[in-house]
């Protein structure tokens, strides 16, 4: 039997999963995914079909492609307990500061959203879709968790030099960040450390033109970490 990291990989369940990974960021045509994967169209339509099947994907009438419902019954999974500690918090500050609250895990060498919720109040929102990924180098989710790592953990995530704001936080208790992931917001976030999960932090996306101070959008994350860390054990488990 050849051994698990020799044998060889599947080019089409990888090339699967780059849809669904190029589709979590944003719907596309079919021209659109074959530029992405640098395939031909054909390679692309196959693909879709399966992902079809399974319920993972959806083409509308012009043929746009998006992620299917059947994706966030998956994702649910995913730290189940963390997202259902989470969730009421999210909820909490969402409503409160009237922004976008999402929570964000640690991987390989990106910050992904696991969780993303809305404010009931009519404004203008910035939306954070859940599976939305970026360099764990950038933004405020990426400093906060960089705060929860040693340099030696930083490597092993390739990050050869940590952001210096990331010492900050250990004082401070938040990060920020301004035009970094996207040109035109800013974002305040707190490190989220959980028995059994991955380094992870809880965050709020909005423009900044008449938001709230960043020490208090700060201080309400924190608040919300506490209640979340509350119920688990103060020691994670979480093996890099």
């Amino acid at each position: 039997m050849p051994d698990a990291t020799t044998a060889p990989h599947s080019q089409t369940l990888s090339r699967g999963i780059r849809v669904l990974e190029v589709l979590a960021e944003s719907p596309q045509t079919i021209a659109g995914l074959a530029q992405s994967l640098d395939v031909h169209r054909s390679i692309v339509y196959r693909i879709l079909r399966t992902l079809e099947d399974h319920g993972l994907v959806s083409r509308d009438a012009a043929g746009l492609v998006s992620l299917a419902p059947r994706m966030a019954v998956l994702a649910h999974g995913v730290e189940r307990d963390l997202q259902s500690s989470a969730l009421p918090e999210l909820t909490a500050v969402a409503n409160e500061l009237a922004m976008t609250a999402f929570l964000v895990v640690l991987d390989h060498t990106e910050c992904v959203t696991l969780l993303s919720v809305q404010p009931r109040a009519g404004t203008a929102t910035v939306a954070q879709r859940p599976g939305t990924r970026h360099s764990l180098l950038v933004g405020a989710p990426g400093i906060a968790i960089q705060s929860l790592l040693t340099d030696d953990q930083l490597a092993v995530h390739g990050v050869g030099a940590r952001r210096e704001e990331s010492l900050r936080v250990r004082e401070t208790g938040w990060a920020t960040s301004h035009d970094e992931v996207i040109s035109g917001l800013s974002s305040v976030a707190v490190p989220l450390e959980v028995r059994g999960s991955p380094p992870s932090a809880l965050a709020v996306v909005f423009v900044a033109a008449g938001s709230p101070g960043e020490s208090a959008v700060g201080a309400r994350l924190i608040a919300a970490r506490d209640a979340i860390a509350g119920e688990y054990a103060p020691l994670s488990t979480f093996k890099i």
